[in-house]
This record gives C-alpha cells, structure tokens and sequence, in this order.
C-alpha cells in the first residue's frame, strides 16, 4: 500500500442487492483476525476513497480490514440520475448492502465531510450493524422537525453558504468545465482557505491560479480529475436532497439520540469554517458515549492535514473498545 500510488491498494467490485454497483477498496491484514472489526469509511464532497490513502495503510498493519468505497455517484461506482438515490437513507441501505456482500454483520464506521453525516445516519437508519462510529469534520445533527432548505441552512449558517451554489442546477455544468481550478480550490490548508461565499465566481474567475498552495500535488491533483471525468451531477445530487431527506427520516420518525452504548469518536479541525463550535458542542446532547478531539490549526481536510494523527487517535479509540465476536455472519 504506497499512499502516492492508487494502484497498489486492492480494488474490487460488488453488484449490491439494491442493485448498485459500487467500486471500493478492501484491504485485508495478512495476518487478520476476524475478531477484530472490520472499518469501512465513507469519503465526501469532493472526494474518493483516494481521501483515505494516507490511513488505510496504518489501519491495515495494526490488523484491521479496511473498506472504502467509492461513494454513490463517484469514481466507479454508479451514478443514477435520479437525484432521490442519493439521500442518506438510500446511501445508507447500500453501506448495509455492501457489509452483506461482505459477509459482515457489525462494523466500525468512520465518515468524512458527507461521510461523516451519512455515517451518523447509518447509526440510526442500520444501528444494529454498528460496533462504533467515528466522525471527522461534521459534527452529528439529529432529524429535523421541520424542514429546512439549502437557503435556511445558509441564513442560519453563513459558511454553509456555498451550499446553495452546489445545490442549483448551474453548478453541475460550472464545475465540469472547471475541474481543476475547483478541486485547487477547495484542496487547501486552513491558512490559504477562499472564502466559498461568492464560489461561483471565484471558480470562474481566470486571474487566479487556484493550485498554488494546493494541498495535492500534481500526481495526486490529476487522479481526482480522473475520478470526475464522467461528472458532476452525481456528486453534487447530495446536496440535492435536503427535502427528500426530511421527508424520509420524518416518515420513518427516526429517534434523535443514537444509542446509548454506541461508542462515538468525533475528531474536528479547529480552522474549519464548515465545523461550527456551536454545531460541535450541540452534538453532545445526543450523543451520550461521545468523544470529542479538536485538533489544533488544521482546516477540513483532516486526513491530509494531520494524517497521522487521525490515524494514529483512531487506533487509540479501537484500542478501547476490545475484539468483537460478532462482526460476521
């Protein structure tokens, strides 16, 4: 496994029972125990399960299989064009449909940025196929109990705004023509952060050179345009969703508390604008096995920013919980 190298992770395929097929990488310890359980991570927005690179090696050498799927709508995996299949309560019937495939019953779930939302999702659409969850940059938020779209959000929290840009219908053609400059963008340190405010016209804008201080390198920078090569309307379908989403979680009245004895771990860049302390201390109500790490100046991209110590906080967190006996089935 060579993090500069995407072709050395082992790549598979799995014509799930929802009838998706999705790409995901499944790195099996040579000297693996199935007691121990499995983790599959859930990248987001703009992402793949190339996001992971730098952690499924560590992970893997400390005797844990890894899963990272390519998410709904990315990389090889389907894209349907209906914008309904992406909801939370879809992606997370295919998470289980996965582990099915897999022949595991229980797993730890780790999710970033909309990984890290469907991954709170997951612990209350599938709670009885979880050991633990792990949540990076997006701090869990219970149902809502009305509905709120993409323009509330925003007026209640101003750096969501950009949200409103990657829900309109001009944003799918805007990105797709400007792939590089966009993934430049938004892949930097917390200090070289672009305001997202006015993002459509800063993606358009020709003057600047958006992959200076780019936290890809040229390499690396390539393969995710690869990754988006078919486009974008998958990916940003997510933010698509917003009334489908409360629409399904209000007709299934899920609970707003996870459970009780599920062991949560939530780690968070203190110079993230999408992370607010507000969001991130309101996540403690409902949560009651929850551990919180900020970690110091570090923006979103957690697992490139501070890729050993989310690696390494991980570990400590598994260390915790002992062998599960039941992560098969």
């Amino acid at each position: 496994m060579n993090p500069t190298d995407p072709q050395s992770f082992n790549h598979r395929t799995a014509q799930i029972h929802t009838g998706r097929l999705y790409h995901f990488i499944d790195q099996i310890p040579s000297n693996y125990d199935p007691t121990r359980p499995p983790l599959i991570c859930l990248h987001g927005f703009p992402d793949s399960w190339f996001g992971w690179r730098h952690q499924i090696g560590p992970w893997c050498q400390q005797g844990f299989r890894v899963i990272v799927p390519d998410m709904l709508g990315y990389g090889e995996t389907d894209m349907p064009h209906d914008s309904s299949a992406y909801s939370t309560k879809s992606i997370c019937n295919d998470i289980s449909a996965l582990l099915d495939f897999l022949a595991i019953h229980k797993a730890v779930v780790i999710g970033h940025d909309w990984g890290s939302y469907t991954a709170g999702r997951f612990a209350l659409w599938h709670p009885d196929r979880l050991i633990a969850l792990v949540m990076l940059s997006i701090p869990y938020v219970p149902p809502k109990e009305q509905h709120m779209s993409v323009e509330d959000m925003a007026r209640l929290y101003p750096s969501y705004g950009y949200q409103v840009y990657f829900a309109s219908d001009s944003s799918t053609s805007e990105l797709e023509e400007n792939l590089v400059p966009f993934l430049g963008m938004v892949f930097r340190t917390s200090e070289k952060t672009l305001s997202w405010s006015k993002l459509d016209e800063l993606i358009t804008n020709k003057q600047i050179n958006f992959t200076d201080d780019c936290l890809l390198n040229e390499r690396e920078l390539q393969f995710y345009v690869s990754r988006f090569q078919r486009g974008m309307r998958g990916p940003l379908s997510y933010y698509r969703t917003t009334k489908t989403r409360f629409e399904e979680e209000k007709e299934a009245q899920l609970p707003a508390h996870l459970l009780p004895n599920l062991p949560v771990l939530f780690m968070y860049g203190t110079k993230d604008d999408t992370c607010p302390p507000a969001a991130v201390r309101n996540a403690h109500k409902f949560i009651s096995r929850l551990n919180t790490v900020a970690l110091e100046d570090v923006g979103h991209w957690v697992m490139i920013e501070a890729q050993d110590r989310i690696a390494s906080e991980v570990l400590r967190f598994l260390s915790s919980l002992g062998s599960s006996q039941h992560s098969r089935m």
